[in-house]
């Protein structure tokens, strides 16, 4: 017999209300959770995950400074800044940058150069997330199409930055200087904070002197970003403060003559007002076009220039050191004075050639050859001076001691660097009996002396230093220091420059009126024939509309051995003489001062004098014809 179960509905009805009852005390202890865990986000470590989310959405970006302007006395800007595009990848934000890279290269020319400097930029990246330039100084059109397919070239970005511009490429290189690209070396030295969003550094001249005050400071925006990375606005931003403006001596339009002057050659000009010490002109040649250096340049072009058996990279004005010819005589000869020595009425025999008592050894003027000896004749101080008697110098520097002439000499600025804010300028050598026995280990020789008297032997200058020597002439012993700052907008960060310099003690005004005369009479002295005009008049003399001081000087680069004569024929270019020219005008009242120089140009008379006669002209001509007061700026 089968038995049948019976229903019981109350007993359902409770199991169901206990099932019911413990799922509700499950979801309202889930519900407590996430009510637990959504108080835990929001209010106890809101600011936790706030300060995460604006991490990742808000971003710190430093703003490079403007820097600052340089002008030229006249007002005309020789460095300004202009707006230049690249693009550029954010390589964070890129999977396959090889792909992104050849993407990119079918919309705009991207170079294998290009790859390649875009690899070491990417070694020297300082900050994440930091956009790296694969192809600088994009057009127009290049841009717009980068624009139009922006939304396929993820971590792809076309920025746009102000860079330095020169308008006047190659012909103030030297004297303005150049910025180049901030390199690891340079991160070793420069405030990480300050260059934070800087790119270019100051590496020559002007530029690097006063980097400093034409950087700026740096500024900082924060801004919103999407999830590619890309801006989507700018919450806050702090400005960055431009660079000072600062305005230089120099002349332009003086500085455009002297280079045309060059015609091409190798050598440097140095033109000073030597009232002030303002360098008026500063040229070196060969020089470059320093936007090479900004807006970048094929491997094969700075080979070219690096390499250059005419190193048109290197800075003859401030660095090249020469021996400085016959253009030290006017020191030799004041330090004969000075000294008491010599007299301004003594007189010797000039007979082509000198010989140390004892000795066999014949040191030549520039007039001797082999068949004439030669010579000048009965010659005095202002003689030997516009004449350029070797023999006279010769004869004077045997008999005066290596201690009187380098003390005196120095005076004047050789053997140092007397300039303000000349960056890196050299030294240049003045030898004396502690240096030789220091460097060669070797006595102090009368030959020594002998050679030094007409500026050649172990004497090296550079034109800069010249310059001052020309202008201390000019000023009848005050000596003043080259400057290339004339103003600024408002004070400059750089060090006060140092104290002025004491005089050249030891001539008299009459002793330097008579050393003036005598290089007046180097330009002016002429229809005396052949063996009584100055030196430089056949060549600059005649016709000149003003007064002029000057002293030529060929410096002998190789030795020429007894018995043999000098032939610049059989010689090679860089074993030829340095011509030499150092002038100042007018002489009653002057007001540009300078020195040339030619390398391997030959006689100083013949081919550094007409530059300088030209670069005066270009200077005084215009303001004579004017009637303009040659009044101090």
């Amino acid at each position: 017999m089968v038995r049948l179960s019976i229903k019981d509905p109350i007993r359902e009805k409770q199991l169901f209300f206990d099932r019911a009852l413990i799922m509700f005390a499950v979801v309202v202890v889930l519900f407590g959770l996430l009510v637990l865990r959504m108080v835990q986000l929001q209010v106890w470590e809101h600011q936790v995950y706030q300060t995460r989310s604006d991490q990742n959405r808000i971003q710190i970006q430093p703003l490079a400074p403007s820097r600052g302007l340089i002008f030229d006395r006249h007002g005309e800007l020789l460095a300004d800044n202009r707006v230049s595009s690249s693009v550029a990848l954010v390589t964070e934000r890129i999977a396959n940058l090889a792909s992104t890279i050849e993407q990119v290269s079918r919309l705009v020319k991207v170079t294998p150069a290009d790859i390649t400097n875009f690899e070491k930029r990417i070694l020297r990246k300082r900050r994440p997330f930091e956009p790296v330039a694969l192809r600088l100084a994009l057009d127009e059109e290049e841009i717009a199409v980068l624009a139009v397919n922006r939304h396929r070239l993820v971590g792809v970005e076309v920025t746009t930055e102000l860079i330095r511009h020169y308008p006047y490429g190659a012909l103030l290189s030297h004297a303005v200087g150049s910025v180049r690209r901030v390199t690891e070396s340079d991160l070793q030295t420069l405030d990480p904070v300050t260059y934070s969003a800087t790119r270019f550094v100051g590496k020559r001249g002007i530029e690097k002197y006063y980097e400093r005050s034409l950087h700026g400071q740096v500024g900082y925006q924060q801004v919103e970003t999407d999830a590619h990375g890309r801006i989507r606005q700018v919450l806050d931003i702090e400005e960055p403060i431009s660079g000072q403006n600062i305005t230089l001596h120099l002349d332009n339009r003086l500085q455009i003559a002297a280079t045309a002057a060059m015609k091409g050659r190798r050598g440097a000009i140095v033109a000073l007002d030597p009232r002030s010490g303002g360098i008026l002109a500063l040229v070196s040649m060969p020089g470059y076009d320093p936007n090479l250096f900004v807006n970048g340049m094929s491997s094969l072009q700075y080979e070219g220039l690096s390499h250059s058996v005419y190193t048109p990279l290197f800075n003859r004005a401030v660095n090249g050191q020469y021996a400085p010819g016959s253009t030290f005589k006017p020191v030799v000869g004041l330090a004969g004075i000075v000294n008491q020595v010599v007299t301004w009425d003594e007189t010797i025999e000039d007979k082509g050639f000198f010989q140390l008592p004892g000795q066999k050894r014949i040191y030549r003027d520039w007039t001797w050859t082999r068949n004439n000896s030669g010579g000048q004749g009965t010659v005095d101080l202002r003689r030997a001076i516009y004449r350029s008697s070797n023999v006279f110098f010769y004869d004077l520097s045997s008999r005066m001691e290596i201690e009187q002439l380098a003390s005196f000499a120095r005076q004047f600025g050789i053997g140092t660097s007397l300039a303000l804010d000349v960056a890196d300028a050299s030294s240049g050598l003045l030898p004396d009996r502690i240096w030789k026995r220091g460097y060669r280990g070797q006595p102090w020789y009368p030959g020594d002396s002998v050679n030094m008297g007409i500026g050649q032997g172990d004497l090296l200058v550079t034109p800069l230093q010249m310059a001052v020597v020309a202008a201390t002439l000019a000023n009848r012993g005050r000596v003043v220091r080259p400057r290339m700052l004339l103003a600024s907008d408002a004070p400059l960060l750089e060090a006060d420059p140092p104290p002025a310099i004491v005089p050249v003690q030891g001539p008299t005004p009459e002793d330097w009126q008579n050393m003036v005369d005598a290089m007046e009479d180097v330009v002016h002295r002429g229809n005396q024939g052949f063996r009584g005009n100055g030196t430089a008049w056949a060549h600059i003399g005649r016709g000149i509309a003003y007064r002029m001081a000057g002293k030529s000087g060929t410096a002998q680069v190789v030795e020429i051995r007894q018995g043999e004569e000098y032939d610049e024929d059989e010689l090679e270019e860089f074993n030829r003489k340095h011509a030499w020219f150092l002038a100042f005008a007018p002489t009653d009242n002057p007001v540009i001062a300078l020195t040339i120089l030619v390398e391997n140009g030959g006689g100083g008379s013949a081919v550094a004098a007409p530059v300088a006669r030209e670069v005066v002209d270009a200077f005084l001509l215009p303001q004579m014809a004017t009637g303009q007061k040659l009044a101090n700026k």
